[in-house]
């Protein structure tokens, strides 16, 4: 263990820069170790180490950073792994809600001077989509994630996947429109519930794109610091009731707050002075006497300052009635009330009396004056009203309660007689008819074995008219909670979610979270806040605290703070219980059998060696760092050597060694005895354009001018010049482009397949063709020279004339008399083709009769080929002809 602390501490030295890496120099005790040391710090020692001692210690350094790269990672993984709580990360996570929901709040609760007491149903709605696992849809019983789609019901704020909505909407609007009839079908437009609330939507409003909770902006972006769902911006939907103001709150999931605006406003009955109020509550009561006449129009009312009109008129008085013959206590909101007696005033003809009941007014004239009809109603006649009318003797003609016939009697009084003409009637199912009164419904025996809306079970009902009942039975098919079974009638498709919730416990059993019915299984139990109570296992006198948790308590994250040898105080994290992979305890058998998962125990480590950081100076004076107190010694920086050669050009590109300064006064920057010496080309940047090197090796100063010819294609790629490379590196674009040039014709092809017209110049030929083109139309009779790039473009076409589609009909005439003619042709030879092999198969016949010898006897294939391989090979001859002619 105390090796591997070791090796753990040399490690943590090795990440500083590498050569190449651009950075300059470090110095002061500020920085830290970064790289590994040359062990026994000689300068002679260090100056006279070969190129494979340095590479075996470059191959080293990378071995121990890989190897402390997979201890840091293998032992990040075991804590988080055996970690049961993580309480930093539950408190970074708390902060980080609270900012954003004070950022969401930060507008409302300035116009109600922070008073937020209204937002907790709000606030409880924001804190479900923060926590992991608390959003359910009740569609899929699945958990709603930050980066789904999802859609929120205006009724019930319950949050579902746009996915499961669209395939509940679309479910829902089938099992509803499934038993109409054709006729029927598409009149309605019929509603689908949500999920929760069954508040009903129309058709046009199922869901197809996801939008935010105030569905300004859609398919909003995941912002780690915004509600989950949420644009960032300001809500702004109306309040509901509806006060004229909008929600002042960042976009949110649930019900907006109640408006907080404040408003000048009076109480009910309008006698108390206006006082500012909230929008919200902006109706109140001054408890006086309303004092307002109700509608009896003799009482005020009596109840205190109330919203709406008055209530009726609670007392009792003495009323007449409509016709003012008798008087009765009744409600005075009620005056107006009819007695049983028959009003009985003569009528103006004299002969009769009013017989209605008790009414106000004139009774009118009597119902028998003026002109009449017969009960036909086919005559009428003016008689005085004490003769009753007479019938006129005609066919009555009323059509009858079948609908179809009409009365066939003379005209009478009183309802029509039942019809009794025989028909030929259908039953209700159209399966059976039968001739019948027509007055007499017709009904078969026959069930209908049609399967219900259920899809499932059978109607089973008598003569049945195709438009089947609901299934009566019960679904009984387990939920997807797996605890419950459906209550509802037998249907089709997915069942409605389980209203079942469960109590989701921590391990103390102080926090509780109700969740939907079967996703008590997969949720993970509520975060507590109650501080777990397990005493401390390590040397310190106190745990750290942390909340409530399942399992074993994390490990000790506090100081260790135990002496060292050389007296400074052990820094790092407590490891009284540290977890240490075993090794060697289980070897293989075989290559056949699986290996077996690393084993971890909890052991006492000893303190790692001391790494309080110390000031030393590398071996090439680069920088001066603090380095471990364990391994305090003069150590290589691994960094170039950096001085000046000779040359002023390049540095030394030696790792940091030790350098002999020749002379005391000499600086410090210039290369030593030790140094490389330059033996490169001269690697100055040349003219832009010039592919040419220095001819001088490297040198000061500035490198001579560049003559050389260079071998360059001309811009059609035909033409190969030489130019001077002075001449084109020095050139403009315009210049560049004449001596790139090769004077001849472009030999590119244009689009339409001619020439190009232009000398030699670079980039994309001009479409514009002048090139002289025939044109002729679709039956290629008619043609005309154009410019081929008007045809190009599509302005001119050549359409046929008359007597091209003329010459075209008499054509395809010709071309169908001659293959109707060849099939006729056909037909004949085929027909005396059968004719001759049916005589010959007869003449084979009366052969084989006079034969005395017995004959074997043949298959069904050979006895049977001829007729049908002829027919056959006739229809595929007939076809061939046809496709000939028709083709041709």
């Amino acid at each position: 263990m105390e090796a591997a602390w070791r090796q753990g501490g040399r490690g943590r030295g090795r990440g500083r820069a590498r050569p190449g890496d651009g950075l300059a120099p470090r110095a002061g005790p500020a920085a830290l170790p970064q790289a590994p040391r040359a062990r026994g710090g000689a300068c002679v020692a260090a100056a006279g180490t070969s190129g494979e001692g340095a590479s075996e210690l470059s191959s080293q350094r990378k071995f121990d950073e890989i190897k402390k790269a997979n201890q840091a990672a293998a032992k990040k993984l075991v804590e988080d792994q055996f970690s049961s709580s993580s309480e930093d990360d539950d408190e970074d996570a708390e902060v980080k809600q609270g900012k954003i929901l004070a950022k969401t709040f930060t507008i409302y609760t300035s116009q109600t001077d922070g008073d937020a007491s209204e937002l907790e149903r709000t606030r409880q709605y924001m804190n479900e989509a923060f926590q992991s696992g608390a959003m359910t849809c009740l569609i899929c019983i699945a958990s709603v994630k930050r980066n789904q789609a999802v859609w929120s019901c205006c009724g019930c704020f319950c949050i579902f996947h746009l996915v499961c909505i669209q395939k509940w909407a679309k479910d829902s609007l089938f099992l509803v429109s499934s038993p109409l009839t054709d006729d029927d079908f598409g009149k309605k437009d019929y509603p689908w519930p949500c999920p929760k609330c069954r508040f009903e939507y129309k058709r046009s409003e199922t869901p197809s794109r996801y939008y935010c909770y105030c569905g300004k902006v859609e398919n909003p972006t995941l912002d780690p610091w915004l509600v989950p769902h949420s644009c960032g911006q300001i809500c702004e939907r109306e309040f509901k009731p509806s006060c004229g103001h909008k929600c002042l709150l960042l976009c949110h999931p649930g019900p907006c707050p109640p408006c907080p605006k404040m408003v000048t406003t009076t109480c009910h009955c309008k006698k108390a002075k206006p006082v500012p109020r909230r929008c919200s509550a902006k109706e109140w009561s001054c408890r006086l006497p309303c004092g307002r006449t109700l509608l009896c129009g003799q009482h005020a009312c009596e109840n205190s300052c109330h919203a709406g009109d008055c209530q009726p008129c609670p007392r009792v008085s003495k009323q007449r009635c409509i016709c003012g013959r008798q008087t009765a206590e009744r409600l005075c909101a009620s005056p107006q009330w009819q007695c049983d007696q028959m009003c009985g005033k003569p009528l103006p003809c004299g002969n009769h009396t009013c017989e209605q009941v008790c009414h106000a007014g004139p009774c009118g004239d009597c119902p028998r004056s003026g002109k009449r009809s017969c009960p036909c109603g086919k005559s009428k006649f003016t008689l005085p009203c004490t003769e009753d009318v007479p019938t006129c003797g005609d066919s009555c003609d009323k059509v009858l309660e079948c609908g179809i016939h009409k009365c066939s009697q003379r005209c009478h009084r009183g309802p029509c007689e039942i019809c009794r003409q025989e028909v030929e009637k259908q039953c209700r199912c159209g399966k059976h008819s039968k001739r019948m009164p027509c007055h007499k419904p017709y009904l078969c025996e026959t069930k209908c074995t049609k399967i219900r809306d259920c899809q499932k079970h059978q109607c089973r009902r008598k003569c049945c008219s195709g438009n089947c009942p609901p299934c009566d039975q019960v679904c009984g098919r387990t939920l997807g909670c797996r605890n419950h079974k459906c209550p509802s009638g037998c249907h089709r498709g997915s069942c409605n979610p389980c209203p079942e919730t469960v109590d989701v416990k921590c391990n103390c059993g102080k926090t509780v979270m109700k969740v939907p019915c079967g996703r008590e299984r997969t949720i993970k139990p509520p975060k507590c806040k109650q501080l777990c109570s397990r005493p401390p296992t390590c040397h310190h006198p106190t745990q750290e605290k942390h909340y409530c948790h399942f399992g074993r308590c994390p490990p000790c994250r506090q100081s260790c703070q135990k002496t060292l040898t050389c007296g400074h105080l052990c820094p790092v994290s407590c490891h009284d219980e540290a977890l240490v992979k075993q090794t060697g305890l289980h070897q293989s058998a075989g290559p056949w059998e699986q290996p077996s998962e690393p084993a971890f125990i909890q052991t006492a480590l000893p303190c790692p060696p001391c790494e309080v950081p110390i000031p030393v100076e590398c071996l090439g004076q680069h920088e001066v760092s603090p380095l471990p107190c364990h391994s305090a010694n003069p150590y290589s920086c691994k960094r170039f050597c950096g001085r000046l050669l000779d040359c002023q050009n390049h540095t030394c590109m030696k790792e940091c060694h030790c350098v002999t300064k020749l002379n005391s006064s000499a600086d410090g920057k210039k290369a030593g005895p030790e140094c490389l010496q330059c033996e490169e080309e001269c690697t100055k940047p040349r003219p832009s354009g010039c592919p040419h090197r220095c001819v001088l090796p490297c040198h000061p100063g500035d490198c001579p001018s560049c003559l050389q010819m260079l071998k360059i294609k001309c811009h059609c790629k035909l033409s190969i010049l030489y130019i001077e490379c002075l001449k084109l590196t020095c050139a403009d674009l315009k210049e560049k482009e004449l001596l790139i040039s090769c004077k001849n014709q472009c030999p590119k092809e244009l689009p339409c397949g001619h020439r190009c017209k232009e000398i030699c110049h670079s980039g994309s030929c001009p479409l514009n063709c002048s090139q002289k083109v025939k044109l002729r139309c679709l039956c290629k009779r008619l043609k005309k020279e154009i410019q081929c790039s008007k045809i190009q473009e599509g302005q001119v076409s050549l359409e046929c004339d008359a007597l091209c589609k003329e010459m075209k009909r008499k054509a395809s005439e010709i071309k169908e008399a001659e293959a109707k003619a060849a099939i006729e042709e056909e037909k004949r030879r085929q027909q005396a083709e059968l004719e001759a092999f049916e005589n010959r198969l007869k003449g084979r016949r009366k052969n084989k009769r006079r034969k005395d010898e017995v004959e074997v006897e043949q298959s069904s294939w050979q006895k049977y080929k001829n007729l049908i391989m002829l027919p056959v090979f006739g229809v595929a001859v007939v076809m061939v002809a046809w496709l000939m002619v028709y083709n041709g």
